[in-house]
């Protein structure tokens, strides 16, 4: 299976240089000068090799010069560009709470043991987002075909996650789950509240 460990952002200066948003913990392992990185368009199927020559931070963005890639032009055309590694070359993880997005994803959701909902199915693991404020897991709930329920993955309300068994345990606070939990007012919401 392949995970994404960074997407060409876009292009910087006119060296040819482009930005990454990186998706890896280990960048610095990743991304090394000499490392050989396989990517891919989004929609592309057929893998292409680039070799790192040079790696930098600038203003919190991770800058790479990639061989045969010299100048703006050559640079834009690697826009959206996603490098990935096969999840079989990953080394298993030493934290035991510590977890690739893939061994989480396809996972079950369930209410903990001891409240009154305790043990009802949530819904399924579709992916994990990577987001500024951390870690999310987006679950299609149970029995939907269509919907998102998203759960911050911190201890406090992610106590339990058993790859072996398939099932992740969570303790959600009230509204958590409401599918609306978070959305602002929708303008027909707004337009009638005023009027009497």
């Amino acid at each position: 299976m392949e995970l994404v460990v960074g997407r060409v952002a876009k292009s910087h200066g006119i060296r040819g240089e482009v930005v990454v948003e990186v998706r890896t913990d280990e960048p610095e392992e990743r991304f090394a000068v000499g490392a050989v990185l396989r990517g891919r368009k989004p929609r592309d199927k057929h893998l292409h090799e680039y070799t790192v020559e040079a790696a930098r931070e600038h203003s919190g963005r991770l800058l790479l010069r990639l061989q045969g890639i010299d100048g703006r032009e050559a640079a834009d055309a690697l826009r959206g560009v996603l490098f990935v590694v096969d999840s079989a070359d990953l080394p298993p993880s030493d934290d035991p709470d510590e977890f690739y997005d893939h061994e989480l994803e396809g996972l079950t959701v369930r209410i903990v043991a001891g409240r009154p909902d305790g043990g009802n199915e949530v819904g399924t693991v579709r992916e994990v987002l990577h987001t500024a404020a951390g870690e999310l897991l987006s679950l299609r709930p149970t029995g939907q075909e269509r919907g998102e329920l998203l759960v911050p993955f911190v201890t406090e309300i992610v106590p339990t996650v058993s790859v072996r068994d398939g099932v992740i345990e969570i303790d959600p606070p009230d509204g958590l789950l409401d599918p609306d939990f978070g959305e602002p007012p929708s303008k027909k919401k707004k337009s009638t509240e005023g009027k009497q």
